[in-house]
C-alpha cells in the first residue's frame, strides 16, 4: 500500500465481509483512514453501520439505521441479553423499512421460511456490546458447535490473521466422531512462507493464546487460493462440500 498516494481520500467504508481488525489496522497505518463498516443483504438495504459521527470499533459493524427495528434472538425466539450471541432479525410488525424486499420472485415457500410472524430471520449470528455496537459472528449455517461449545468462524479467522504467516484464511467445521464438529483453517500463506508442520502447530498455538484454547483449529490446511464468489467472499460452504466428498472418497480422511 506504500506504492499509492491516498491523500484524496476523505472517508472510507467495508460492507459484503466482515472486517478483520487486523486489516482495519494495516488500512489505518498506511491511509491514516478508519474504515467504516456496515452491515446488509440483497433483501435489505444497509442494515446497520458506522457513521460518520460514531467512533469505529475495529471488527464491529456498528448500529442499526435508521428505520431498522433490529433484534437478536435466540434458538427459541427469545431477545438475546447483551454479549449474548444470537440470529440477527429484523421485526416489521410495527413498520416495514423502506428498501425492504417485498418477498423471492414466485416462491412463496421460501419467503415465508425466512419472514414470517411480523420478524424476518438474516440466518446472520451476531452479539451486541454495551454501546449498542453489533459483532459478526458468522452465518447461522457456519457457526460451529464442537464439544458443547459455539464457536464462530469470524473471531478464530481474525486472530489467524495477526499472525505475519497468514495472508487469507477460512475457518469451517468437519464432522468428528468424538467432538461432533472439529475446526479447520484453510490457509493461504504470505509470501516467503512455506507449509510445515512446525507452522502448523505454531498456528495452532497462536490462535489458543489469541482467543481461547477449545477454538483452536485442530486441522490446518494450506492451500494456494481459496474459493470465492464474483464479488470476492470466501465459499465456505465449498470448503466444506469438497471436505465432505474427500471423507465420502474410499480412504478419505
Amino acid at each position: 500500500m506504500t506504492k499509492y498516494d491516498f491523500s484524496a481520500l476523505k472517508g472510507c467504508s467495508v460492507a459484503g465481509e466482515p472486517l478483520n481488525p487486523e486489516i482495519y489496522d494495516q488500512f489505518l497505518a498506511a491511509t491514516g483512514h478508519k474504515l467504516r463498516e456496515g452491515y446488509g443483504q440483497t433483501e435489505l438495504t444497509i442494515t446497520m453501520a458506522t457513521f460518520p459521527w460514531m467512533e469505529p470499533k475495529p471488527g464491529s459493524m456498528g448500529r442499526p439505521s435508521a428505520g431498522y427495528d433490529i433484534d437478536l434472538v435466540r434458538d427459541d425466539g427469545s431477545s438475546c441479553d447483551m454479549g449474548e450471541e444470537g440470529q440477527i432479525v429484523v421485526r416489521t410488525d410495527k413498520r416495514k423499512p423502506a428498501g425492504f424486499f417485498g418477498g423471492y420472485y414466485r416462491d412463496d415457500a421460501l419467503t415465508r421460511s425466512v419472514w414470517h410472524d411480523g420478524i424476518y430471520y438474516t440466518g446472520d449470528m451476531a452479539w451486541r456490546d454495551e454501546d449498542g455496537y453489533y459483532w459478526f459472528v458468522g452465518r447461522a449455517d457456519d457457526v460451529i458447535k464442537s464439544s458443547g461449545y459455539r464457536i464462530g468462524p469470524f473471531e478464530v479467522e481474525s486472530a489467524l490473521l495477526e499472525h505475519p504467516s497468514v495472508l487469507e484464511c477460512a475457518i469451517t467445521g468437519v464432522p468428528d466422531p468424538d467432538r461432533g464438529t472439529v475446526v479447520k483453517a484453510t490457509v493461504v500463506l504470505a509470501r516467503g512462507w512455506e507449509a510445515s508442520d512446525k507452522l502448523k502447530l505454531e498456528l495452532q498455538n497462536h490462535v489458543k493464546q489469541t482467543t481461547a484454547p477449545y477454538k483452536y483449529p485442530r486441522i490446518v490446511e494450506f492451500v494456494t487460493e481459496l474459493p470465492k464468489t464474483i464479488s470476492g467472499k470466501i465459499r465456505r460452504v465449498q470448503i466444506r462440500a469438497e471436505d465432505g466428498d474427500r471423507n465420502a472418497a474410499p480412504g478419505g480422511e
